[in-house]
């Protein structure tokens, strides 16, 4: 039997061949001061934060990275302003497609461009860049770990999570224990379930969307694009450039009522999508002459900030969890960083401040109390999806009215609100002005 030695790591043959072993997968650490579950935005920005300021935060992910997530990957001013808190906005800009205005159609075809500080950036991309920045901070990360249930003590808090590895066999369980656990966990409601935290398992949006190469349309789409018709089924179809002639295509259905009466597990999401190829142009000629990179994706949305409890003993809830995506844009990115950089901010006034549970679940709860209003707002707002006829008539009186566009502008970087636009006052002056 030949000696073995070690060659960089690696059990050598004297006679020449290298001999690989099946070695275990290194386990997590078993402890840590906060478990953040789920490495997208939401989680990255809040192990980011929390490992910035001196706690030791372990962010684990069911993925390794990077990978892929369906979105419209498009990037609005809040989500600059978050990359910008992070310190990371020029990174991500230096890779990804800055744009300088939306362009909103009618279902005639009119249309009206909308000024702002845009940029889109496919999820695959900016998540990996996100989970970096929060390791080159400090945070520790693994994968491809899933979250499994939570750990409670005799009182029934939370004290830590037992995550399952992905893809080994025979079935590999580890058991972290942390004095807190944020489950930046995304729409699907699994870990919101078995954590005993779900009030709504029905998603509040839907979304589908396909990545097109086409070498010829970059003159004709030098922007974003989102477009109503009443063929969408209360909701919009989009047009994102990524760059290197590669279009985010896809259509949102943003109806939180629709959800609630359960109707939106029977939509069919192709078929809607295939309507939008059908009734926008700039989307028919991509699919008609662009060659499709991959499959049709769906995924799920959870808005309004409901249809979870957002702190319990022991846990938070941030990011898609907490329902931080927008029901009338579907856009969550941005605030999905926000609300992870407050949950980690409630637990560093934790900290600082010697705070006990009911403390920490005060002081989050209260910061995203402080953006309820707008979302509520922007809830009144989703209205717009589901009248054909007002989009027309809003998007005609802003092709004639600079401060009616401007107004809308606003709204793009968050000064105004969607319902504002559709109050009785609001649409006074859409007739009038």
């Amino acid at each position: 039997m030949a000696f073995l030695t070690q060659v960089n790591g690696a059990p050598y043959n004297p006679a020449g061949r290298i001999v690989l072993m099946s070695l275990p997968p290194l386990l997590p650490p078993p402890r840590c001061d906060v478990l953040v579950v789920g490495a997208g935005p939401a989680g990255s920005a809040c192990a980011h934060w929390l490992a910035r300021h001196g706690m030791d935060a372990l962010l684990v992910d069911q993925h390794d990275f990077p990978r892929d997530k369906t979105c419209g990957d498009g990037l609005i001013p809040d989500a600059h302003a978050a990359l910008q808190r992070l310190g990371v906005l020029d990174e991500v800009l230096a890779v990804a497609q800055s744009l300088t205005h939306v362009r909103c159609y009618a279902p005639s075809g009119r249309f009206v461009d909308i000024p702002g500080a845009l940029a889109v950036l496919p999820r695959r991309q900016l998540d990996h860049l996100l989970v970096q920045a929060a390791q080159r901070a400090g945070a520790r990360l693994a994968t491809p770990w899933r979250f499994d249930s939570p750990l409670r003590d005799d009182d029934r808090r939370v004290v830590g999570a037992r995550l399952r590895r992905m893809g080994s066999e025979p079935r590999q369980v580890a058991e972290i224990r942390a004095r807190h656990v944020v489950l930046a966990t995304g729409a699907a409601p699994q870990a919101l379930m078995v954590s005993e935290l779900c009030t709504r398992q029905v998603p509040s949006a839907m979304g589908l969307r396909g990545y097109v190469r086409h070498a010829g349309m970059a003159e004709r789409i030098p922007h974003l694009e989102v477009a109503w018709h009443p063929r969408l089924s209360g909701g919009y179809g989009w047009i994102f450039p990524c760059g290197q002639d590669i279009y985010n295509v896809g259509i949102g259905i943003t109806d939180s009522h629709q959800a609630r009466s359960h109707a939106m597990r029977d939509l069919n999401l192709r078929e809607v999508f295939a309507q939008f190829v059908r009734v926008h142009p700039n989307a028919r000629d991509l699919m008609a002459t662009g060659q499709l990179q991959g499959e049709l994706k769906g995924a799920p949305l959870r808005s309004s900030l409901e249809g979870a409890t957002h702190a319990a003993p022991g846990v938070l809830v941030t990011g898609e969890a907490a329902g931080s995506t927008y029901s009338f844009t579907g856009e969550g990115i941005g605030k999905a960083m926000e609300t992870g950089i407050m949950a980690a901010e409630a637990l560093l006034a934790g900290r600082a401040e010697a705070l006990d549970d009911a403390g920490i679940a005060a002081h989050y709860t209260q910061a995203l109390a402080g953006l309820k209003p707008k979302f509520a707002m922007y809830d009144k707002g989703n209205r717009v999806n589901h009248l054909p006829w007002l989009t027309e008539i809003l998007i005609r009186r802003a092709a004639r009215s600079e401060r009616l566009r401007a107004r809308m502008g606003r709204l793009l970087e968050e000064r105004a609100t969607p319902a504002q636009l559709i109050t009785l006052r609001g649409l006074f002056k859409l007739f009038t002005e």
